[in-house]
């Protein structure tokens, strides 16, 4: 049984930057020597995540969470330690060798788990580009090139997202690949293919929109029907028009596999991510090709779900970079079902949020500011319209892709200026919804508003927007907050609950007692974040020196990790029992406190506590000696002062007399 060298681990720990793997999931930004982001672990709207760069450890001052940040990644992406190790070894390309020259056995099923999925992500890639050459090169892709060129999509847009053409011999991707070297089984459970067909391809006669994860690597693909096998006046064999249940689906998405899961992946993410880190804004729309046309009108900070409901996970992982979501969701029933869903999502995740009703009005009305959700924007003037003659009801303006289609880059980016506040979407939905004349009006349209103040983290903008909905709609405010309070009491939730700070709630629990600084702990945490200077220290104080126990527990520790060729915070981490002396390192040894040398802290520190200790062994002396002049103990007494001048020799010599 073969373990990762101490050697590798030793060396990825001292290759690593703290802040390049920490932004992989976290937005941070650089305040003093620290770097500060909201935490991952709790819902905060003030940052209180703090990295420190050199120390290579992190801590959140709102929920208690902290560590090193191998073991932040380990938190994050719920793997094991020599899971993280090795992942981090590949990403800085450093060779893993084992203990013994072994090849790692015990960690042969995650060998085995990276090695498939590292195939899938090759095979994803290849396959891709086997589809945009199609959709390029290929005769059988020239009605999809066509198709896509109609919608008014440019040739910089099909290469930025990979656009391709899925052919219509279902049986030829499957050969092809084989002939590549790919095995049958391999590729029965690729995801390209059917289940109960072998050899049918999954994706056939459909324009391919590639799908990334955040690191650009392809995990799936989407499918859209080509237009002929949509159009209802398509004749079959027969001179017959197929009916609706014979016509295939119009967009289709690739299964779940281990390297995809669509309720937690975004269509183009990879390329969104740059802009939205910058702008600290996301804009969410319904579909691929929504957020092909707004990258194309200059709104690169554009994403999608995968052909499901914005999601949970989704959110979360936005707000990683983003603070605020602007959501582009259809003006039809069904875009507007999606968008009160998607603002409660928002809200309950920590994320501010903006509606836009697509339109192809003129920066005339952004001027103006946004109109309100009950009377759609409209195309007010047609000479705006690349062919107005296309334009048949101003309704057909639906979505960012008809905008661009029909109006143009700049009209698509300008309308997409004309924004809306959340909660006063969610008044004017009310409003064009119910008869808000009547009583029973108004109690409708106040209960759509119900989910959206349950997913408001303030008690103070919660009683805010009461206060303005009940004035919006004509009713006493302390009616509403009754019928708001009542509709929950009675078991009637709106949403569930979400457990925030239940892993810091847990860790302050340990806290009741806290741990207080003093020399021996200041200097055991200062050799703690900087471990290199332990076999120096370990030459120079024994353990037998120190008296405070959380000091010695310190102590043990890093003497544990120096036997066992152990390096990183994680490793000390890991060795010390106390919950509450972990939070205290975490804590303080980020802070500035210990940003000076590291060895002049560490040197000071050494001499303090021998002082302190030779100090009070004087005044040891001290007490002994009068009481052996007491006693007559001549003997005694030489022993004494013997003891004394070998003592204040040690001290002039610390003092550097």
């Amino acid at each position: 049984m073969s373990l990762i060298a101490k050697t590798t681990i030793q060396e990825v720990n001292d290759r690593l930057d703290a802040i390049a793997v920490v932004e992989d999931y976290v937005r941070l930004e650089k305040k003093g020597g620290r770097y500060w982001g909201l935490c991952p672990f709790h819902h905060e709207k003030t940052p209180s995540f703090t990295v420190d760069p050199e120390k290579k450890m992190y801590h959140c001052f709102g929920c208690g969470k902290g560590g090193g940040v191998i073991g932040f990644m380990m938190e994050m992406d719920k793997m094991n330690y020599p899971e993280a190790i090795k992942t981090l070894a590949h990403k800085l390309g450093i060779e893993i060798a084992y203990e013994d020259g072994g090849g790692g056995e015990p960690d042969r099923d995650w060998e085995t788990e990276k090695s498939r999925k590292e195939e899938l992500f090759e095979l994803y890639r290849r396959t891709a580009g086997t589809f945009h050459h199609f959709l390029l090169e290929k005769p059988e892709g020239k009605a999809a090139f066509e198709y896509i060129v109609s919608r008014g999509i440019s040739k910089e847009m099909i290469e930025r997202f990979r656009l391709g053409y899925a052919p219509a011999d279902r049986k030829w991707l499957y050969g092809f690949l084989q002939k590549k070297g790919y095995s049958a089984e391999f590729l029965d459970t690729s995801g390209l293919f059917s289940a109960n067909y072998r050899g049918m391809a999954f994706f056939s006669n459909r324009l391919m929109f590639p799908i990334a994860d955040r690191q650009g690597k392809t995990v799936a693909f989407g499918g859209r029907a080509m237009p002929s096998d949509q159009r209802s006046g398509t004749l079959q064999s027969d001179g017959k028009e197929p009916s609706s249940a014979s016509q295939p689906p119009k967009y289709i998405n690739s299964p779940e596999l281990e390297t995809y899961k669509k309720g937690q992946t975004l269509f183009a993410i990879d390329l969104a991510l740059p802009a939205i880190r910058q702008t600290k804004t996301v804009y969410i729309a319904e579909g691929y090709m929504d957020v092909i046309a707004l990258h194309q009108a200059g709104i690169d900070n554009a994403v999608a779900p995968l052909g499901t409901a914005f999601t949970d996970d989704q959110a979360i992982l936005l707000r990683r970079w983003a603070e605020k979501a602007v959501l582009v969701f259809d003006s039809d029933a069904a875009g507007q079902a999606a968008a009160l869903k998607g603002i409660v999502t928002c809200r309950k995740n920590g994320l501010s949020c903006a509606l836009v009703v697509p339109s192809a009005q003129s920066a005339g009305a952004q001027s103006a500011g946004a109109q309100s959700a009950e009377e759609p924007l409209e195309l007010k003037d047609t000479s705006d319209l690349k062919d107005p003659s296309d334009l048949k009801d101003p309704a057909d303006l639906k979505d960012p892709a008809d905008i661009l289609k029909k109006c143009g880059p700049e009209i698509l980016n300008k309308s997409m200026k004309c924004c809306i506040n959340d909660f006063e979407y969610l008044i004017s939905r009310g409003r064009s919804q119910y008869d808000v004349s009547a009583p029973e009006g108004k109690t409708r349209a106040l209960a759509l508003l119900f989910p959206y103040l349950e997913a408001l983290d303030s008690e103070i903008e919660r009683d805010d927007c009461i206060a303005a909905a009940a004035d919006a709609f004509g009713v006493d405010r302390d009616a509403v907050q009754k019928d708001y309070s009542r509709r929950r009491a009675g078991g009637k939730s709106f949403r569930e609950e979400v457990p925030r700070q239940a892993a810091g709630l847990a860790q302050a629990e340990g806290l009741k007692q806290p741990i207080r600084m003093n020399d021996e702990l200041f200097l055991l945490t200062a050799v703690s974040v900087n471990a290199n200077l332990y076999p120096e220290f370990r030459a120079s104080l024994e353990i037998k020196e120190i008296e405070d126990p959380a000091a010695k527990e310190l102590f043990v520790a890093l003497e544990e990790c120096f036997v066992h060729e152990e390096s990183g915070i994680d490793d000390l981490l890991s060795r010390i029992s106390s919950g509450p002396l972990r939070n205290f390192i975490i804590e303080r040894g980020s802070s500035p406190e210990f940003r000076g040398d590291p060895k002049r802290l560490m040197e000071d520190g050494i001499k303090r506590i021998k002082e302190k200790r030779l100090r009070r062994r004087l005044t040891e002396i001290g007490m002994e000696l009068r009481r052996s002049e007491r006693d007559s103990e001549g003997a005694g007494l030489e022993d004494l002062l013997a003891e004394k001048m070998n003592i204040d020799a040690e001290l002039r010599k610390l003092e550097g007399r």
